[in-house]
């Protein structure tokens, strides 16, 4: 566990805009800076870095948070892990304290998991220097053209015939059968023995970013067609293949530096072109290219190379990754090999100069490309040729950038012969359908990303628990200032937090950013006391104390009993923020952060254009927005009493009629108060 006060170095250190510019080019606009979001693909940037508040926030996707909260969310990490990621950017060392039982375990686990990958890498790389790796293994890769260097450099190995020699070994140095089963590595039969998964195979490990062995590929020699060609690791808690890519760890920095990535297909093919001398270059092998792994590539360089075989599998999957890159905001060129040629074979024929003068002089860009490939297959039939521009201009349609855009539309005319209006037309209705269809998979998204958030505020004290309403308990705080009759909920009755939500979200929002500013009111308001000004954050509280009431919606009370919980103890409204935007608890940071990041607008009119000061604004609506929810509480309360009158007995339907006057009434009264009609 991190003691408190180096997670708090760590915070102070950690610079929004320094932190969120590694992964993301930033442009300043006035305070602060903006960019297109790394979570989802847009046209225009809509997520913005503010330095002042120290977070960012995608007003497109909704995606929010502070420095630790990006980190977390880009790199796949849990909370203590994103901290020891900036601990270590900052130079800030982390002595861990003692951590709970269960916290151990879990950090354990995962360690364990990564040492016993390492081990096996290590047991597979010795193999190759036994009588039978260097027999059979380490002859493969030498009639390859693999020289010792290389084959040290990926750390490649041969797993032993034998179908438990990595199990004895590993048992033999103390590691767990858990481990070995959970990594992958070895399997149990049905008489409980362990039997490797990897036997009587060359290894080609697969490293992590940061270079760790996380998983194996094997390739069988046996020519015997029942034999699989290759044997992978299963996906697992440390390898996930869909966000892998073969040789990424040796590839980055050139990457970076070269500004472009070449993409291939297999390990050989990586292999041989870093021994060639080309080292920015990655595979996708074992899975069909995803967008995370273009997603990987995009935090080193924007600019792709595809090159593939020339034959009909090659070109295929060419025309699949095009798209993709595109549609990532990407640049994408081409490069097909000639037939019965891989980038293996092509770079062992060739010298370095011979294979960089060939990639230069047979880029194409994704036009040139699939008008060569598809044009050979439309012939003179007009609709072919018809449905291949359809096919550009739907390509070009997943282009983020409106410029870029418009530049390809150019050229798809020019190539074509076709007008750009025709296919700006094209290309506007495929864009509307794919961002419509986008819509739809991201609101379903966020309806799961909230369901879980509710999930994670099930422990959130409920309704029917009046000794856990905010502030109940608080004997410094002032009884009620809102002076309006306290309204309870009819029996059986309960308050939608759908309905209240924006309300709840409204006061939350005050309470957040002024939270200590005091309510200056004039002597001759019913609110004046003599006793001095009372704050935000008290005033809200007191008069939701006062009623009997709580927030409805689980999220919106959590932060609210957080931001107390803190007040309470005599915390700044500055530390309280930093507490609440930093928190552990994403839905407690996710849900300070957004208020926070928001151009916060209230439901009371002409808030927006109140050319008056802060304080003045605060005075004018926080009352008003208390009203507002107490209308909407009494709305609320009416209709479940007009629903439940049709089922209710004789004598029940007397006491609802009764009760749904004294709620007109009262709702009259606030409206009056709100100067509603």
């Amino acid at each position: 566990m991190i003691p408190q006060d180096t997670v708090d170095r760590i915070i102070e250190a950690a610079r929004i805009e320094d932190v969120v510019g590694d992964f993301v080019p930033l442009k300043r606009r006035g305070a602060n800076f903006v960019a297109c979001c790394p979570f989802h693909n847009e046209k225009t940037p809509s997520f913005y870095v503010s330095p002042a508040k120290g977070i960012f926030k995608c007003f497109g996707c909704g995606k929010v948070g502070t420095a630790v909260g990006f980190v977390m969310e880009h790199e796949s990490l849990s909370y203590v892990d994103a901290l020891k990621f900036l601990a270590r950017k900052y130079g800030i060392e982390v002595v861990e304290k003692e951590e709970s039982a269960e916290a151990i375990a879990a950090r354990q686990r995962g360690e364990s998991l990564m040492l016993v990958s390492e081990f096996a890498a290590g047991f597979f790389r010795d193999s190759l220097k036994t009588k039978e790796g260097r027999a059979i293994g380490y002859a493969y890769f030498r009639s390859r053209g693999l020289e010792d260097a290389t084959i040290e450099k990926f750390g490649l190995g041969w797993a032993p015939v034998g179908r438990h020699s990595l199990a004895d070994a590993a048992r033999q140095a103390g590691y767990k059968e858990e481990f070995l089963i959970d990594t992958g590595l070895c399997v149990r039969r049905e008489d409980g023995s362990l039997l490797d998964r990897f036997y009587d195979r060359v290894i080609f490990p697969i490293h992590s970013v940061s270079g760790r062995p996380i998983a194996f590929g094997g390739r069988t020699l046996k020519t015997d067609k029942s034999v699989a060609k290759y044997v992978n690791s299963p996906e697992t808690e440390i390898y996930v293949k869909s966000r892998s890519l073969y040789g990424i760890y040796f590839a980055r920095n050139e990457m970076s530096r070269k500004d472009r990535c070449y993409l291939v297909e297999g390990y050989l093919d990586v292999i041989s072109m870093h021994q060639l001398g080309i080292t920015n270059v990655v595979a996708s092998s074992g899975t069909s290219l995803t967008e995370d792994q273009i997603r990987l590539i995009k935090r080193f360089t924007s600019n792709v190379t595809i090159i593939y075989d020339g034959d009909s599998a090659g070109i295929h999957a060419a025309l699949r990754g095009i798209g993709m890159v595109l549609k990532e905001g990407m640049n994408v060129r081409v490069v097909l090999l000639p037939d019965g040629d891989d980038p293996d074979s092509f770079s062992k024929k060739h010298t370095l100069e011979e294979v960089s003068d060939f990639i230069r002089a047979h880029e194409q860009d994704f036009i040139e490309f699939k008008s060569d490939v598809l044009l050979n297959e439309a012939g003179d039939d007009p609709l072919k040729r018809a449905e291949l521009i359809n096919d550009v201009a739907d390509t070009i349609a997943l282009i983020p950038d409106a410029v870029k855009r418009s530049v390809y539309v150019d050229v798809a005319g020019r190539k074509f012969g076709i007008s750009a209006e025709i296919l700006s037309e094209r290309i506007s209705s495929t864009r509307a359908e794919n961002l419509a269809e986008e819509k739809k998979r991201n609101d379903m998204k966020r309806r799961r990303e909230l369901q879980s958030a509710e999930n994670l505020a099930q422990d959130a004290p409920s309704d029917s628990q009046p000794a856990s309403q905010p502030g109940a308990e608080v004997s410094s705080r002032p009884s009620s200032v809102m002076k309006v009759e306290p309204v309870t909920a009819p029996a059986g009755l309960k308050f939608d937090d759908v309905f209240l939500a924006p309300c709840e979200k409204e006061l939350l929002g005050f309470i957040v950013e002024s939270g200590t500013d005091p309510l200056m009111f004039d002597r001759d308001s019913e609110f004046y006391s003599a006793e001095g000004p009372v704050s935000v954050a008290e005033f809200i509280d007191s008069a939701l104390a006062g009623d009997e009431v709580s927030f409805s919606n689980l999220i919106y009370r959590k932060v609210y009993d957080e931001y107390f919980s803190l007040y309470d103890k005599g915390f700044s409204q500055e530390q309280i923020l930093g507490r609440l935007i930093n928190s552990p608890d994403r839905v407690i940071s996710m849900v300070t952060s957004d208020l926070l990041a928001e151009k916060y607008e209230i439901t009371v009119d002409n808030y927006r254009n109140a050319l008056t000061s802060r304080s003045t604004i605060l005075v004018m609506y926080v009352p008003k927005s208390l009203l507002a929810y107490q209308s909407r509480r009494l709305e609320k309360m009416l209709k479940d009493s007009f629903s439940a009158l049709e089922t209710a007995g004789a004598q029940e339907q007397m006491e609802l009629i009764r009760r749904i006057d004294n709620l007109n009434r009262m709702r009259a009264l606030v409206n009056k108060k709100l100067g509603r009609v």
